[in-house]
């Protein structure tokens, strides 16, 4: 049986590699990993801080890759808001993917009100810490900080500027999962305002990066989206 395609968009930060974590259990897909400009393999090209141009960029990734009308898009923290726009994107073209999942992000409209992407420099890399997901060995490292910084200012001016909270519900099931130390994941249930489909969430421990912690747990996810998918088709 073919596999099925599994794209994934990484948070703030990330880049291609980011979810080499999750590898070993997404044995059963043909996983295509994307990445915004200026890190990972795209290093070289300059940095996006419009929200419409990352979408638009993410767009063209998988329509350029998508070989089966029938895939999955996982996307985490900023992931997901891309993920949910550039799914309306699909569905206009009649591409929309079979399911979302979305982790560590309760939806457009709940969020703090800040802009960490202006803060000053020691102020804003100090709430990058706090965030977790970077080694120790990492956030210790000032030259290491001093690189990744120019790439997080630009993800969150996307993730903070994005006009996201009136985005179109798409006819598309979502899969919302938080950590139980995020202080929105009480909100998880906001997604169920962006899908016209099926919704299902759940809450596992940890905190904004639980999804280190759980990686078996959120490749049965998206196995189970899979086959509830092919449930509901075989019904209909």
């Amino acid at each position: 049986m073919k596999k099925i395609q599994l794209f994934l968009i990484p948070f703030a930060g990330g880049n291609c590699y980011s979810f080499n974590f999750l590898m070993p259990y997404l044995k059963d897909f043909d996983v295509v990993t994307l990445e915004l400009p200026g890190r990972g393999k795209r290093i070289k090209e300059s940095l996006l801080t419009e929200f419409d141009q990352a979408a638009e960029d993410i767009f063209q990734q998988i329509i350029a890759r998508q070989t089966a009308s029938f895939y999955i898009i996982y996307g985490h923290s900023l992931g997901t808001g891309i993920g949910l726009r550039v799914a309306n994107m699909l569905q206009k073209i009649n591409r929309a993917p079979a399911y979302l999942v979305f982790t560590g992000n309760p939806g457009p409209g709940i969020k703090e009100n800040r802009k960490l992407y202006l803060y000053e420099k020691f102020e804003f890399m100090d709430e990058i810490k706090k965030l977790g997901g970077l080694p120790d060995e990492l956030r210790s490292n000032l030259e290491f900080m001093d690189f990744i910084e120019p790439v997080f200012r630009a993800d969150f001016e996307l993730a903070e500027r994005n006009k996201l909270v009136n985005e179109r519900a798409v006819n598309v099931p979502i899969y919302s999962v938080m950590g139980d130390l995020e202080k929105t994941s009480v909100d998880i249930a906001n997604w169920k305002r962006f899908t016209n489909a099926s919704f299902h969430s759940e809450i596992l421990t940890g905190d904004h990066f639980f999804i280190y912690n759980h990686p078996e747990r959120i490749a049965n996810i998206l196995q189970q989206c899979v086959e509830n998918t092919r449930e509901l088709e075989y019904k209909t």
